[in-house]
């Protein structure tokens, strides 16, 4: 049986009945709002996956530069830089990025609660609900699968192996570890140091001890850093459990100690003289001041005293809006440049 509606010869409807047009001003709105949300999401997952926090992966590129080939000569005697190495190291660096994107979401996604109390974190997009989290676990297993994949089936399978402990051993550290005092700035250091044997591994570079050291150690001072930064924060008990076993005076000896042992194990390793045959250089020394400054910087940044307070939620943002610790960096990387490039032979 089919109804049909009359509508008056003025073409106006009658009195109580939906205009005409209501039905696809509706549909418009609906489409506009399915639409700004979608970006809203996709926002929301670009500021969850922390792209800001990747400069922590160039550490699977350092052992680029120590390749026996990295930089060859033309017919012309110039140097030339190895392509195959460089986008081995690029690639790997990606997929450590992808795994800590992954990462980063999942974490949210266990913190969730408790950022909700916290004065910064409270505003990010799964704690705030700009991302729903039963959108942000199918995002982040995507991820996982992505980047094993470019692992094994691009790079190799040690490679994808030590990508794999690391996504593992960063899902025991965002689930469980994450509440042990000490232990979870020592998995941190441990994240550090898979990267660079995944970069060893991508460029088929032997990774040396000393290597190893600097980035064990590096990495344990950033992390007690980080923890110290937590720790001068509003609710800290409540946003990190861990926090309530670690106090102001034991991370700041902390801190002194993964210090001064980071900057005497690369003052060493400037000095040593399988490091001058391999640059051929005797100058490296020269970077070591440079370290220094960083190393004491980043005290005062994490501790609130660097006369600006805390004004990021994580060390790296303070480290990357301060213009005396980006200065130094890139000063310090000027001056290993010229160094190692201009004074080598040819």
């Amino acid at each position: 049986m089919v109804y049909l509606r009359v509508v008056p010869p003025d073409g106006r409807d009658s009195p109580g009945s939906k205009p005409a047009h209501a039905d696809a001003v509706a549909a418009d709105g609906v489409a506009s709002v399915g639409a700004l949300k979608k970006s809203s999401v996709i926002r929301g997952l670009v500021k969850t996956i922390r792209p800001h926090q990747w400069v922590k992966n160039l550490f699977v590129m350092a052992p680029m530069f120590f390749h026996k080939d990295l930089f060859s000569s033309t017919v012309q005697g110039d140097p030339s830089l190895n392509l195959r190495v460089t986008g081995q190291a690029i690639l790997g660096t990606g997929v450590f990025c992808l795994l800590a994107g992954a990462v980063y979401t999942i974490n949210d996604l266990v913190d969730v609660e408790a950022d909700r109390v916290h004065p910064v974190k409270r505003h990010r997009p799964i704690a705030s609900g700009a991302v729903p989290e039963n959108f942000a676990w199918p995002f982040a297993i995507s991820l996982v699968f992505v980047a094993l994949a470019i692992s094994y089936f691009k790079l190799n399978l040690a490679f994808a192996g030590v990508a794999l402990l690391y996504f593992v051993e960063n899902l025991a550290y965002s689930f469980k570890l994450k509440k042990v005092a000490y232990l979870d700035v020592g998995l941190i250091a441990f994240g550090f140091v898979l990267r660079v044997v995944a970069g060893g591994l991508a460029t088929n570079t032997q990774v040396s001890w000393y290597m190893i050291a600097c980035t064990a150690l590096l990495a344990l001072f950033l992390g007690f850093g980080k923890r110290r930064h937590e720790l001068e924060g509003e609710h800290a008990g409540k946003q990190r459990s861990a926090l309530e076993a670690y106090g102001k005076r034991s991370l700041t000896i902390a801190l002194a100690v993964t210090g001064l042992a980071t900057a005497a194990t690369y003052i060493a390793y400037t000095l040593d003289p399988s490091t001058e045959a391999f640059f051929q250089s005797k100058y490296l020394w020269l970077t070591a001041p440079f370290t220094v400054f960083g190393i004491v910087r980043f005290l005062f940044l994490v501790s609130g005293r660097a006369g600006r307070g805390l004004k990021a939620e994580s060390p790296t943002q303070e480290m990357l809006s301060d213009v005396l610790f980006v200065l130094n960096l890139v000063l310090w990387v000027l001056v290993v440049v010229a160094i190692v490039y201009r004074l080598r032979p040819g």
